[in-house]
């Protein structure tokens, strides 16, 4: 597939260096604390996302209740709730001793030839019947459009592949979509070619439609984390494998704190992959990091898969695949995880989209033929990778999260070149990218190269009940003499040891990990007069800056990918 369109929100960084006032003031993230709270009105309600460090009982929102809130949504799941409750009130819920971490009920969007089937290997996987078939996955996005690219196999035409839908959004019971992003996506993940020549990556495999994006292609925290909760409750029924989020928002805190990372944790702690777009913020040098530390959340997360967008210029070598400039980069802001994990095609891809719709509506320059249309972005490379871990559960329905992840990581091609530029073809502004481990991971995506290793099937086999997670490993900064170094990889020596996923010479190659620069040199990513870019990315107190909240800060730029 093709694609064209990139939607991109632009988004300033802040330092925010807080001091802490009284000891709750500490369960509050950075946008619910007094300081932050100037023009509210403190009878106004405010919807929040508390984590309790125990799984929340009726006692408890009795208590929330007792401060004049509601509860909104059980989140048992992750030891949370989603409650409305009025700004007064917050400090007083911050006090209770069972309360962890209290977040506002963020908003999230999405992130926007022949597929890149040819390109990434799949399409000889399918020649092969490596389809997917059977494996469910489910697509957390703006809803699914039923057309005859979800219908049957390769083979059998008839019968819908789309097994299930239900909507999450707000006063929205439409489980349609609505916006087209949703089927954008499912097309690149999972359209067979009964419609026309273009068929995606894993064409056997069934489609769980959760729509959390309503018709501008916007949701909340809370109808994402109630989607993956409710993927995790569907995982028997429709043996889903594989949730797809081609979505995301700013980071706000470590990881850890995050309710929509813990929630993605618990979904690939119940065995489901999860793969997270990295996000579009690659060219966004407002904070003087050159587009680093830019990874969106949940892909900050270190257990999911997190894909960055490559450009395969129209061919299925690899010798001419390029970064494209807009794809964000690591390392992941508090925690500085090493993302993304790997990159996939994703820029100009055609997929499924219905006319109609909104993004059909907005941007006509982009439809191919009545069925087919044109986008760009880490969401169209995101599904590419789901896609490729259908397959891999499809060959071997007894692979775990973390035994996918390695697997593809370890397999993904490492041939690039040190730097290359590319220039918006609508502002003619160049872009010079790198080819760190902060830009393109592990290296380019290869289904076959995956299904036919078998070093990692074999050792895996034979450490059964010892495996490890195949968490991203940390980068760490060097006061003294400037380095940046790994950590966290010779620990895990079940999956990451050096002989079979970390090791220098397997994941990246010697030039792209060691060499003079280590993982990436100072003179690449801010340089000696960039003080400001070093503090972002290394700053003990650093956040994204709490007026991001506002749709009005936003600009969103519709672009056509990059030539």
């Amino acid at each position: 597939m093709k694609k064209t369109l990139r939607l991109a929100a632009i988004f300033g960084l802040a330092l925010t260096c807080a001091t802490v006032a009284w000891a709750g003031e500490e369960k509050l993230s950075t946008e619910l604390k007094p300081a932050n709270r100037t023009g509210r009105r403190s009878a106004e309600n405010v919807e929040v996302i508390v984590q309790y460090k125990v799984t929340p009982t009726e006692a408890h929102h009795a208590r929330v209740a007792a401060l004049g809130g509601r509860l909104n949504a059980k989140m048992d799941f992750i030891k949370g709730a989603h409650y409305s409750l009025p700004a007064s009130a917050l400090d007083a819920l911050a006090e209770d001793p069972d309360v962890a971490y209290v977040t506002p009920n963020r908003p999230v969007k999405a992130m926007f030839d022949q597929i890149t089937n040819g390109t990434v290997g799949s399409s000889t996987a399918n020649n092969q019947m490596q389809t997917g078939s059977n494996v469910g996955v489910a697509i957390i996005d703006s809803g699914v459009t039923s057309l005859p690219d979800f219908q049957g196999g390769l083979l059998d035409l008839f019968g819908s592949r789309i097994a299930y839908q239900q909507s999450f959004v707000t006063g929205d019971s439409v489980v349609a979509d609505e916006f087209g992003h949703g089927t954008h996506v499912a097309g690149i993940l999972a359209g067979n070619g009964n419609g026309s020549v273009y068929g995606g990556t894993a064409p056997g495999v069934n489609i769980i439609s959760l729509k959390v994006l309503g018709p501008l292609g916007l949701g909340t925290d809370a109808s994402v984390i109630a989607a993956i909760n409710a993927a995790i409750s569907l995982k028997s029924k429709y043996n889903i494998r594989v949730i797809n989020l081609s979505l995301g928002r700013m980071v706000y805190e470590s990881a850890s704190l995050d309710p929509l990372d813990q929630a993605v944790e618990a979904a690939w702690k119940a065995g489901i992959v999860v793969v997270v777009a990295a996000g579009n913020e690659g060219r966004n040098n407002s904070a003087g990091t050159n587009g680093y530390a830019t990874i969106t959340a949940p892909g900050n997360d270190p257990y999911v898969i997190t894909v960055g967008c490559i450009k395969s210029n129209g061919t299925t070598t690899l010798t001419d695949d390029r970064i494209a400039s807009y794809s964000s980069k690591g390392p992941t802001l508090f925690d500085h995880y090493v993302k993304p994990d790997l990159v996939a095609p994703g820029n100009q891809i055609v997929s499924t989209m219905p006319t109609g719709l909104t993004l059909s509506n907005l941007y006509p320059a982009n439809r191919v033929s009545s069925e087919w249309f044109t986008l760009s972005g880490t969401s169209m490379a995101t599904p590419v990778v789901s896609g490729a871990a259908a397959i891999l559960i499809g060959s071997s329905s007894s692979m775990t999260p973390d035994q996918v992840k390695a697997k593809l990581m370890k397999t993904a091609t490492k041939s690039f070149p040190t730097s290359s530029v590319a220039v918006d073809p609508i502002t003619g502004i160049s872009y010079t990218s790198y080819y760190d481990v902060f830009t393109v991971g592990a290296g380019e995506l290869n289904v076959m190269a995956a299904l036919q290793d078998n070093t990692l099937g074999n050792l895996l086999s034979s450490l059964t009940g010892k495996l490890g997670a195949a968490l991203s490993p940390v980068a760490s900064y060097n006061a003294t003499t400037g380095a940046v170094t790994l950590l966290g990889v010779s620990g895990q020596n079940v999956v990451w040891g050096a002989n079979v996923v970390w090791g220098a010479n397997v994941v990246w190659g010697a030039s792209a990990v060691l060499a003079n620069n280590v993982v990436w040199g100072a003179n690449v990513v801010w340089g000696a007069s960039s003080l400001q870019g070093f503090n972002v990315v290394w700053g003990a107190n650093v956040v994204w800056g709490a007026s991001i909240f506002d749709e009005s800060e936003s600009t969103v730029v519709a672009i056509n990918g990059e030539p």
